[in-house]
């Protein structure tokens, strides 16, 4: 039985770019899935980073707009040099 973790998200404006996003501890990511259109979103980053270090593995329930989605983290990049999280795409399970 895999972690079920529960973060807020919420959709990404276009007014900032992701690099802005990060030095404020914004986490840019995209949610997809089958049958559905991708969403950029962004989330709390020391939330996700720390839920991700416990369970990499885990399935992550997703809210965004009072609406959940179940998904899995199926790519996370990071910056090598600082080891920190630079964006994440979420699939919708």
């Amino acid at each position: 039985m895999t972690d079920v973790i529960k973060l807020n998200a919420e959709k990404r404006s276009e007014d900032k770019n992701p690099r802005q996003l990060r030095s404020e501890g914004i986490l840019p990511a995209t949610l997809y899935g089958k049958g559905m259109d991708s969403i950029s979103i962004q989330l709390n980053s020391k939330d996700f980073t720390q839920a991700y270090k416990k369970n990499a593995e885990a399935t992550f329930e997703l809210t965004i707009d009072k609406k959940s989605y179940k998904t899995v983290a199926q790519a996370v990049q990071k910056n090598y040099a600082t080891n920190e999280t630079q964006s994440v795409e979420f699939k919708v399970i």
